[in-house]
């Protein structure tokens, strides 16, 4: 069992003062490409002193001239089209997988194979299965995993876990919290990998749907059991390679779920891509027998916290906590209090802590989301796609 010991802000520097060197090959150019490639070139300067220094030295990508320009303007010193040039490399130690959802599993296991430590896109495998494989993988290696749950890294959101694990709100009553975004509503935006359940294995209920059941475990305890509903709206797409031409989407657009929590609470989550006008819209509401706690992702700095009969009744209600202070979880690594950080910083403060894993042999749990917590959160999803396929009927997890 790993010991909460909070989050880091600095890492421990080796005892000559030099950081060492590790060097991280990359899956992916795209979307997440970008987001940890930024998130290695900032560790050094203001994370400092760095536990690591991490050295770009392959990116991985299909697409030739795409991840060519890729690694050039993210400051890679290669780039391949084969992800097994990464494993045969004796210059990487760190695999970060951020391919396709059915690209996790085969080089995330030849890394481990290989001796690497390796951090993976979430969800971690397409189901169960494949996750539980990789869980077992990096265990038996004895090797550093972490499935990147980069809102984890939000001070806002480790304030909030906080708050609940001190039980500053009292005993949990419910979690509620809703993930919106909009940019497939649109009935002609082509049929990429995403809505194909062969390579990404679920819909919004992987894509959405496991950030916020991590959040829930992360914040409030285990989950027992489920009810679920998913829903398509658009079933036949463009295909991306002839928009003349339409295909199937054999995912979901949207899904809702009822929780219980071992401890209890009870809750309700959900997830859809056709939120219009909502563009990142990841909100939750915690309750207890003593207060309360809300979180808006798009007012990224901000909590809101209600603590009961704490001030007179006819002033007491919600107030906005701006998470800027020096002792905020991070904060003395960016700006001044009140100089407000973003989405951007929470692969920083990721990457950040598996490098201080790594190289101070740090537990990555329970502060970063171990592969077993990757397992646990594809066996929710799982239950929540089962619980729908009967008429929404209660499922237990069962790990």
């Amino acid at each position: 069992m790993a010991k909460d010991v909070g989050f880091t802000t600095m890492g421990d520097v080796l005892g000559d003062g030099a950081a060492p060197e590790i060097g991280i090959g990359m899956i992916g150019y795209a979307f997440m490409g970008k987001a940890h490639s930024n998130g290695y070139k900032t560790i050094p300067s203001m994370m400092y002193p760095p536990p690591a220094i991490p050295v770009l030295k392959s990116m991985a990508g299909r697409n030739e001239e795409a991840v060519a320009a890729a690694a050039k303007r993210f400051g890679w010193e290669r780039h391949t089209t084969d992800w097994r040039d990464l494993i045969a490399d004796d210059d990487i130690q760190v695999l970060d997988n951020g391919g396709p959802n059915n690209m996790h599993l085969e080089p995330t296991l030849a890394a481990l194979a290989a001796g690497k430590h390796v951090i993976c896109e979430k969800p971690l495998g397409r189901n169960p299965g494949e996750s539980k494989q990789m869980w077992d993988a990096a265990e038996a290696a004895g090797l550093k995993h972490m499935a990147a749950f980069n809102y984890r890294f939000v001070p806002a959101i480790i304030q909030a876990r906080k708050l609940v694990k001190d039980g500053v709100i009292g005993e949990v009553f419910h979690f509620r919290a809703r993930y919106a975004q909009e940019w497939i509503i649109d009935p002609n935006f082509p049929l990429i990998w995403r809505l194909d359940k062969d390579v990404s294995g679920s819909g919004v209920l992987g894509d959405l749907g496991s950030h916020t059941l991590d959040l829930a475990r992360f914040i409030v305890g285990e989950i027992s059991a489920v009810n679920g509903r998913m829903k398509t709206f658009i079933k036949e797409r463009p295909t991306a390679e002839d928009p003349s031409k339409t295909g199937p989407v054999t995912v979901d657009d949207a899904y809702m779920a009822l929780l219980e929590f071992e401890n209890g609470a009870i809750g309700s989550v959900e997830a859809t891509r056709f939120g219009n006008g909502r563009k990142n819209g990841n909100r939750f509401e915690i309750n207890g027998s003593l207060g309360s706690i809300s979180y808006n992702m798009e007012q990224f700095n901000e909590l809101e916290v209600y603590i009961a009969d704490t001030e007179p009744a006819e002033a007491n209600g919600f107030r906005k906590v701006l998470v800027t202070e020096a002792f905020h979880p991070y904060w003395e690594n960016w700006w001044p209090h009140g100089h407000i950080i973003g989405w951007e910083h929470t692969f920083v403060h990721e990457l950040h802590h598996f490098l201080d894993c790594i190289v101070n042999d740090k537990d990555v749990a329970p502060m970063g989301a171990t592969f077993e917590d990757g397992y646990k959160c594809d066996t929710i999803l799982a239950a929540i796609a089962e619980s729908d396929a009967n008429g929404g009927a209660r499922v237990e997890i069962s790990y």
